[in-house]
């Protein structure tokens, strides 16, 4: 039984939530929560939410096919995050030869794949 749970646009670069969710890849669920609540990153918490999102989805789901199913059991079984939209704000930076950059915000997807089958 898989279940997907998916954030979009949430706040932080990608690249930053794949330092986290290299944390968690390949775990068991009590395992990677424990390190999502005790990591020190902005990104732990959209990716923990989307983690404890992606448990509800398999319960619900199991409960849909009459399947009993244990959290304790649950593996994170895939998960990644993409480059989402780039707000480009109206406020500027100061650049070399008296030019100007505009700020720009960056936003993220980020899908989590949890499963009850053994990876081989």
């Amino acid at each position: 039984m898989e279940a997907v749970a998916i954030t979009k646009n949430a706040r932080g670069s990608a690249q930053k939530a794949r330092l986290v969710i290299d944390l968690i890849r390949g775990r068991s669920v009590n395992d990677a929560l424990a390190i999502l609540s005790h990591t020190n990153k902005r990104a732990a918490a959209p990716i923990k939410r989307t983690l404890d999102s992606a448990i509800a989805n398999a319960v619900q789901n199991a409960d849909k096919a009459n399947i009993l199913v244990d959290v304790d059991d649950l593996l994170v079984k895939n998960c990644e995050a993409n480059t989402g939209r780039t707000k480009h704000m109206r406020r500027v930076r100061p650049a070399p030869m008296g030019r100007a950059y505009r700020e720009r915000r960056h936003f993220c997807h980020i899908k989590i794949t949890v499963t009850n089958e053994k990876q081989q």
